[in-house]
């Protein structure tokens, strides 16, 4: 079986990650069929619709136009002959997802392509139970906000067909995502693993006083985090390099081991419940001072304007 071109999308789970989705979907020209069991999934889908449509960079249409192209419905089985693909957002949970997936596997077309945004199980894990085409499964990982950020992670299982793997990142692309294909599976897959590496650091150096929680963040936003929405750990160090990595690793790489041995020797104990509730007393004696919304208002409308440049630019073509 072949994948079909994509012009309907199923989206199973409407929470913060499905209607962020969803958003996406609808400003690309997309139809969406969206479902979630949640009493107000409704509505609170269609308030986040209302606020943040407009802002995906390079959208095809208004939030008042894509809104017709959305149904939300309860029961996703009877439309699941007119799915393209399917986005699924449900609970990170092994026996959620092996229920869910073996369902449809069996009721949806088997050339329909169907993607999990599971942040770290990978889909060998749940699809033991599929029997009618497993091939076509995979993790299509997006990053928080999905309709702002574009890194998509494709993860497929050792059962899914090349020719879903191709389809998938045509699809993410088309809609001005960055997909990135994971080759092997791993917990956690690729960018959480890089994020859990440096929040353990965060953690380590917030716990033993040697920086404070704001100043950490700092740290990144105002220094690392400008570079590396540029050009990532690798290229950076190659420009550290003077253009030569080789030249970067021979010339500071006794240095990193240094500072590894020593991050390792200190590193957080996440067994410690009092080095846990230490840390929390610390971040949130800083959080408790500041206005959340104000702060994830700022960040969406900077991401926003960010990747509308990058998208806009000829170093984000030459990156893909």
């Amino acid at each position: 079986m072949t994948p079909s071109p994509i012009k309907t999308v199923g989206v199973i789970g409407t929470g913060v990650i499905g209607a962020s989705w969803t958003a996406l979907f609808l400003s690309k020209g997309l139809k969406v069929i969206a479902t979630d069991p949640a009493p107000d999934a409704e509505v609170k889908l269609l308030e986040y619709l209302q606020k943040n449509g407009s802002s995906v960079p390079k959208s095809k249409l208004t939030t008042s136009s894509f809104l017709e192209n959305l149904k939300f419905v309860r029961d996703l089985d009877p439309y699941l002959g007119e799915i393209d693909l399917i986005q699924e957002n449900g609970p990170e949970r092994v026996d959620f997802k092996r229920r869910l997936f073996a369902h449809l596997d069996a009721n949806t077309p088997g050339h329909v392509l169907i993607a999990s945004s599971s942040s770290g199980l990978p889909s060998s894990a749940f699809i033991t139970k599929c029997k009618n085409n497993p091939s076509r499964i995979l993790i299509g990982h997006p990053f928080n906000p999905p309709h702002l950020v574009p890194l998509v992670e494709v993860v497929p299982h050792p059962g899914t067909s090349d020719a879903y793997v191709t389809a998938a990142c045509e699809f993410y692309r088309d809609l001005d995502k960055d997909p990135v294909v994971v080759k092997k599976e791993t917990p956690g897959f690729i960018a959480n693993r890089l994020q859990a590496a440096v929040c353990s650091e965060a953690y380590s150096l917030v716990s033993r006083g040697v920086v404070s929680a704001e100043d950490l963040d700092k740290t990144m936003t105002s220094g690392l985090g400008l570079r590396w929405a540029l050009s990532g750990p690798i290229m950076t160090n190659t420009l550290g390099g003077g253009g030569n990595f080789s030249h970067f690793m021979n010339h500071l790489g006794p240095a990193l081991k240094t500072w590894l041995d020593d991050m390792h020797q200190n590193s957080f104990n996440f067994d410690s419940q009092e080095a846990v509730n230490d840390l929390k007393d610390k971040v949130n004696g800083w959080v408790s001072t500041i206005d959340l919304k104000e702060v994830e208002s700022n960040r969406d409308a900077f991401l926003s304007s960010l990747v509308k440049d990058k998208l806009g630019s000829s170093g984000a073509k030459t990156d893909r």
